[in-house]
């Protein structure tokens, strides 16, 4: 162990000297350097994996229904806290700012179709279930600005950010900061495994619990199906079921998604970092690891502060290696999908996939935007009029990869009820009314751009040029 601390004690010093974080981040990052160091293991025995059984992985058709007395439905909502984790930037589909405020339909941004959700549920039973955002750094001023817009709306929101730490330079395991990089890029947010933590630090945890509140469900701001569900909120209740994470059956597009088992008696989520190379595709197969996490949590209040508070959670660390204006830097994070295994009675239920609807691209929002899916009191709700429980697989070419260029070469959203599978390769522009049915592939040539006519109906085509219209 002589290394390790050889490491850490210059390092220590330097975390010391870094003014622009608290006293709890400096802490926080020191103790999760230190557990990387040890080099505790993060692999599993495989052989000692076992599935879950219905006990611990509960489908969910065999929740009770909820009981008919708006009353009751009051007092159980009055328990629960909504959470979402808000520290993402909209980059990667070429926005600037928070993800969430990125427009999903109607001109109605994520934000805006949570709160709308959580207005109808105050004003419809009376209740009082509060929005928390965790922010990030990178997040935190502008959605301080845009939530001033929600003011008048019956819903409480409260924000808070989650811990700023410095990037590791690895060459000399110096702070990047502490060299002279004074800006954004020297720090950054630890994964939301952070959320357990910062709520505590934060003020925010107590202040619930003060007020009755009992549980927090926490998602992610892109997943459109994270709504609260009355059923398992009344179930993890009546069961004293201190965490729960939503999983829903693998479809071959989630293949790397983390999964639930058993092992050593508690139930435990297996990351595919954690699985050594020999079983890698025996993970990714549907047959052996038929479920993975939503990454909609549910988790008991009280349960947090007592484990924050007994620095209880030591969640797998993920080591992700970035780099910085030429220099090697190490970014430690935690997921909070991991912290499953240190909380008493935690259980999965496996739900419907129709509460698993991230946008992580515009393909994703070209499916959402489109006649597959409604809009009700803020919930994007799946039209009965698709026969196949499955989307349609939707790929779209670099030149769509940005929201702006996105729907710039679509005069409208094409109607693909009735789709299996759409790609599209080159300089593609999309006129209005269109339908696209079966499996349609689209493909300019090089330096041509090809231009679908208005009201145009395609079936099960390969279209390379204007010709094949």
């Amino acid at each position: 162990m002589a290394v390790a601390t050889d490491k850490l004690t210059p390092l220590k010093s330097a975390v010391a000297g870094l003014n622009q974080i608290s006293e709890n981040e400096k802490n926080g990052f020191i103790s999760l350097v230190a557990r990387y160091l040890s080099g505790e293991a993060q692999q599993v025995e495989w052989s000692k994996i076992q599935t879950p059984t219905d006990e611990v992985v509960v489908p969910y058709d065999s929740l009770a229904p909820i009981p008919d007395d708006p009353a009751e439905t009051k007092k159980l909502l009055d328990k629960l806290v909504v959470l979402k984790l808000n520290g993402g930037l909209g980059t990667t589909m070429g926005c600037t700012g928070p993800k969430s405020v990125i427009e999903v339909r109607n001109g109605l941004t994520f934000l805006d179709l949570i709160v709308i959700q959580i207005e109808n549920l105050n004003s419809k039973y009376g209740c009082n279930v509060p929005l928390l955002l965790m922010n990030s750094f990178n997040t935190h001023d502008d959605t301080q600005k845009i939530i001033e817009k929600y003011s008048k709306s019956n819903v409480e929101i409260h924000t808070f950010n989650q811990s700023q730490y410095p990037r590791l330079v690895v060459e000399d395991f110096t702070p990047l900061p502490s060299k002279g990089q004074t800006g954004k890029d020297g720090w950054y947010p630890p994964g939301h495994g952070d959320v357990f933590p910062s709520l505590k630090n934060s003020g925010k945890l107590d202040s619930l619990l003060l007020q009755g509140k009992e549980y927090v469900f926490i998602a992610n701001s892109d997943n459109l199906g994270a709504i609260v569900d009355l059923k398992i909120l009344s179930h993890l209740i009546r069961n004293k079921n201190e965490y729960c994470m939503e999983v829903t059956p693998k479809t071959l597009a989630d293949v790397k998604g983390g999964t639930l088992i058993s092992y050593e008696g508690k139930v435990q989520l297996l990351e595919i970092a954690q699985v050594p190379d020999e079983h890698v595709s025996e993970f990714k197969s549907i047959e052996k690891f038929k479920i993975f996490n939503t990454n909609n949590l549910w988790v008991s209040l009280s349960a947090i502060k007592r484990l924050v508070e007994a620095d209880a959670l030591k969640m797998e660390i993920i080591p992700n290696p970035k780099e910085v204006d030429g220099v090697k830097v190490l970014q430690l994070e935690t997921a909070a999908g991991a912290a499953i295994r240190f909380f008493d009675h935690a259980i999965g239920i496996n739900v419907p996939r129709s509460r698993f609807l991230p946008v992580k691209a515009t393909s994703d929002l070209l499916l959402v935007q489109s006649d597959l899916y409604i809009l009700e009191d803020g919930y994007v709700i799946r039209n009965k009029a698709r026969q196949n429980p499955a989307n349609p697989s939707i790929e779209l070419g670099p030149e769509f990869k940005k929201v702006s260029n996105f729907l710039s070469r679509f005069k409208s959203i094409p109607s693909i009820i009735e789709l299996d599978s759409l790609k599209v390769t080159g300089d593609v522009w999309f006129g209005a009314g269109i339908t696209l049915k079966g499996k349609v592939n689209i493909a300019a040539k090089p330096g041509v751009k090809l231009e679908i006519p208005d009201g145009a109906i395609i079936v099960n085509k390969d279209i390379n040029g204007p010709e094949d219209l």
